[in-house]
């Protein structure tokens, strides 16, 4: 089967096997954070301030991560961000089951993800194509993605159940042991890729990153689409990260299971288009259909607002996850196709910065706009002003004429 096919190759199936289970440790701590910061502050403005702590130091360090990983062995680049936050998440599980966690440490405990993710994300991204051949590709990002949305299926629900039943303590500790999972695998695939030997030219970090620049620049469907996602991200991701639990218990009065429910459904929605895209060799018509798919979404968000059950809103978020998954795929195999192997990870720390610049915007705006308006209208107007976003993009020509 075409989706299976990049497993046939060692080091992608070590790769791919480490961050699954890590991803489902990152569904732990996700769900188990929530829950806490819920409980102990009762405030969207402090769940917005968590994450506005995580995205902000990453933001901050992207384009020096993406200089990095272009200098680096990619795979040390990212065993060393995954020790870290198997550390640092240790020392949260403790303080949590001691009983002395406060908010400022989750505030800390962000900074230092946002640091490992600034080096992390871009490392990943142009490291596939290093241990998988090009054939192969699309095969490789689709289980990166079904990996990805499985452990975002399994992680919440199984977060929901582990707090319930051991506190969020337990959920912190099983996230900690997930990333020292992560890094045994990211070992065995140092041993395996070759050292790259050859001679480099000394190059200062601003010259390395103008030149990565200079490929986005050349390239309309590049800055199109990372300029319409840097919007998008304040108005989807803002509602949906900081929005949701409040939507289950305030407005709907639903309890922790059912916000795992909304969050996993949304992940089994994504699963369902990795395995479409996975599953063809060739997908036509490639930019009308990532910007059709990501509309899609957009309105998908905006009925979560007025869907009057936790069995609706699972159900809009069900199909938001197969438009985004959908339009991410796309969009990061045509990045990996069209960006030459020595630029990837500088192009790919642009594509990220570029893309999550206004996040933080986003998650202050939504935790603000909850308060003051609710939940449910802040989905409303975060769907109405993302489908605008994508029905702009969809009208330049590159967008468009991309097959």
């Amino acid at each position: 089967m075409n989706l299976f096919r990049a497993l046939h190759y060692r080091p992608f199936a070590l790769l791919w096997t480490g961050q699954t289970i890590s991803r489902v440790g990152d569904g732990l701590y996700r769900i188990a954070l929530a829950w806490w910061v819920l409980e102990k502050t009762g405030s969207a403005t402090a769940m917005g301030t968590v994450l506005i702590f995580t995205s902000v130091p990453m933001l901050l360090f992207l384009l020096v991560g993406g200089v990095v990983v272009d200098r680096l062995p990619r795979a040390r680049v990212m065993l060393v961000s995954d020790f870290a936050l198997g550390i640092i998440v240790a020392v949260v599980s403790v303080l949590a089951y001691t009983n002395l966690l406060e908010i400022w440490h989750i505030y800390v405990a962000g900074i230092v993800f946002g640091l490992a993710e600034a080096f992390f994300r871009p490392a990943y991204t142009a490291i596939v194509p290093d241990v998988t051949p090009r054939e192969a590709l699309t095969s490789a990002n689709s289980l990166t993605a079904l990996s990805q949305e499985v452990a975002g299926i399994g992680g919440p629900a199984i977060g929901a159940a582990i707090v319930a039943a051991g506190g969020t303590s337990l959920a912190f500790a099983l996230d900690a042991v997930s990333f020292l999972i992560s890094v045994g695998c990211l070992i065995g695939i140092s041993a395996l890729i070759p050292a790259d030997d050859g001679p480099r030219e000394s190059t200062s970090v601003v010259r390395d990153v103008r030149e990565g620049i200079g490929v986005v620049r050349a390239s309309p469907w590049l800055w199109i689409t990372i300029t319409m996602a840097a919007f998008a991200n304040i108005t989807l991701a803002g509602p949906f990260s900081v929005t949701t639990p409040f939507l289950i218990k305030e407005h709907l009065h639903a309890d922790v299971g059912s916000l795992g429910l909304v969050y996993s459904v949304f992940s089994f929605g994504s699963v369902a288009a990795a395995v479409w895209l996975g599953s063809r060799l060739h997908v036509r018509k490639r930019g009308l259909l990532t910007y059709s798919v990501w509309l899609l979404s957009s309105m998908a968000l905006a009925v979560i607002g007025v869907m009057p059950s936790v069995l609706g809103v699972a159900i809009a978020a069900f199909i938001c996850g197969v438009g985004l998954s959908i339009g991410n795929l796309i969009w990061i195999n045509t990045l990996q196709e069209m960006v030459p192997p020595k630029l990837l990870g500088r192009v790919s720390s642009i594509d990220s910065l570029g893309s999550f610049v206004f996040t933080p915007i986003g998650y202050g705006v939504s935790g603000w706009a909850t308060d003051l308006i609710g939940p449910a209208s802040v989905f409303i107007l975060g769907g109405i002003l993302t489908g605008i976003f994508n029905i702009l993009g969809m009208l330049h020509p590159a967008v468009r004429d991309l097959d």
